[in-house]
């Protein structure tokens, strides 16, 4: 990422806690050593050299900048660290104890990037790239969740046992893809079975190189066993397996491009669980021909992921059943 030098000047003005011309700063002051304990705290290596500090802090954000990045639209993590550094609740001065204050400042630089900064429920500042509303974060599905979080992911579970394979894709793979990443996701032939080619969404991911990968994702509601005749809301593996192969022999049109692409990978995704004799069956197939084309994403690890980005529950989680009308209500006279 590289920023105009207007704005890196500025963001390492408020790194250093300098007043304004007004005399009035909603950042904290750090002196020389205090600059070397802040980029400490962000796990980043820089010690100051007794230079002005402000163009010290300058070239060091320019660097952190230039690290690699896992998309155009997701800053470096050392980025995200600085950041949130910079914005921890704790440095609040006096006549901002919110720091709504040091948030609009930062938010006038962030802005002529294309990004803006904001708290979520527990005071942890986020980046938002304003072209795509896509959210950067660290996202680690493997940490321990806060209590938060948790509540989250409970409410989360109750909604995936209700919903339909229609509502799991559309509220909550779709949304989860585009915040991973992903874009330009479509959901193919959804509307039409006929048309999907054992795919139900295929999208794209592009590299730091600016080459980009095809995706397909094959989605069933429930669970994947490898049993010779599935119960009711499971599906067989080898089934799925079958239709995931179908999938990679299938072109897609890309109007971006204006041709037809063949997809890269694929995604087995089960609202339910994926079984270890299932997970046994696909990975003997897949170790016999020594390829990576196929993934696997279970219950778990849907929730997980959903859950550590921070996305919105679905709408439709808060919207009353038809049974919860109250005017079904039968009036006595």
């Amino acid at each position: 990422m590289n920023w105009k030098n207007r704005n890196l000047r500025e963001l390492a003005h408020l790194v250093c806690g300098d007043p304004a011309p007004d005399g009035v700063t909603y950042f904290r002051y750090r002196s020389s050593s205090y600059l070397t304990e802040f980029f400490e705290d962000c796990d980043l290596d820089f010690v100051h050299d007794g230079s002005t500090r402000w163009s010290w802090v300058a070239e060091r954000l320019s660097q952190v900048l230039a690290y690699s990045q896992i998309s155009p639209t997701i800053p470096p993590d050392a980025f995200i660290r600085v950041i949130r550094a910079l914005m921890d609740s704790a440095d609040a001065q006096i006549g901002d104890p919110t720091r709504e204050k040091a948030l609009f400042k930062l938010n006038v630089i962030l802005a002529r990037e294309g990004w803006e900064a904001f708290y979520d429920e527990l005071r942890i500042v986020h980046l938002r790239h304003l072209a795509t509303n896509t959210v950067a974060q660290i996202a680690n599905p493997h940490r321990p969740m806060t209590s938060t979080e948790l509540v989250r992911k409970d409410r989360l579970i109750a909604y995936l046992n209700g919903c339909s394979e229609d509502q799991l894709i559309e509220d909550i793979l779709l949304p989860l893809f585009r915040q991973l990443g992903f874009h330009r996701i479509t959901a193919a032939g959804h509307k039409d079975k006929a048309l999907e080619y054992g795919k139900d969404i295929w999208m794209k991911y592009t590299l730091p190189t600016l080459h980009v990968i095809y995706f397909g994702i094959k989605v069933k509601k429930g669970k994947l066993d490898s049993s010779g005749t599935s119960k009711a809301g499971s599906a067989n593996i080898a089934e799925i397996y079958n239709q995931v192969h179908m999938m990679l022999g299938h072109e897609i049109f890309d109007s971006e491009l204006s041709r037809r692409v063949l997809v890269d990978h694929a995604f087995i995704v089960a609202g339910g669980e994926i079984t270890k004799q299932a997970r046994n069956w696909i990975g003997n197939k897949l170790d016999a021909a020594k390829r990576s084309q196929i993934m696997f994403m279970d219950r778990e690890d849907i929730l997980n992921l959903y859950t550590v980005t921070g996305l919105a529950l679905p709408k439709s989680m808060d919207m009353p059943s038809s049974s919860d009308d109250t005017f079904d209500v039968e009036i006595l006279f």
